[in-house]
């Protein structure tokens, strides 16, 4: 089952200083943390603040690419968590019909943010992320385990703003 959601904002990695993209559903009952790289933090960051470059960057040329050919966005996927990598499909429609194609999630969410198209997240791999610790890494259990994303409050991530 695929949920709908939002991007919610934009950390730090209090550990290793990687960007993570918080995805939360609309009652923002659930959250999911991607861990992403410094250039699509940018990519995300800038049309979240409505950033203008004098230059297309290069999901804004990939908007403008699908939009001259007549192939739109309808939605994007979150579909998978597996050996800490996150996978995703955007699915699009043009003059041939319905077709899809694999993406990292942060490409993809870039996207969808460029073109309005909903984000979705298969239910699996919100479970599977529970799972994780706060490096990205599975959960080991004991005494001196560090803490999990579960641990967390959405006030936290607002500490670590990029």
């Amino acid at each position: 089952m695929f949920l709908k959601m939002k991007v919610f904002g934009l950390t730090i990695d209090p550990f290793t200083n990687v960007p993570i993209v918080i995805l939360k559903d609309d009652g923002e009952k659930n959250a999911l943390p991607v861990w992403i790289g410094v250039l699509e933090a940018s990519a995300i960051a800038s049309e979240l603040e409505k950033v203008q470059f004098t230059r297309p960057m290069t999901h804004d040329l990939l908007k403008d690419l699908l939009k001259q050919v007549g192939v739109k966005v309808e939605k994007i996927e979150v579909t998978d968590l597996k050996d800490n990598v996150y996978y995703a499909t955007i699915h699009m429609t043009g003059g041939n019909g319905a077709f899809s194609m694999d993406s990292r999630p942060s490409d993809a969410i870039a996207l969808a943010l460029r073109t309005g198209a909903p984000i979705y997240v298969e239910s699996g791999v919100l479970e599977k992320s529970k799972h994780m610790d706060l490096k990205g890494e599975p959960r080991e259990k004991g005494p001196n385990e560090e803490p999990s994303l579960e641990d967390f409050t959405p006030g936290d991530y607002g500490k670590y703003k990029m």
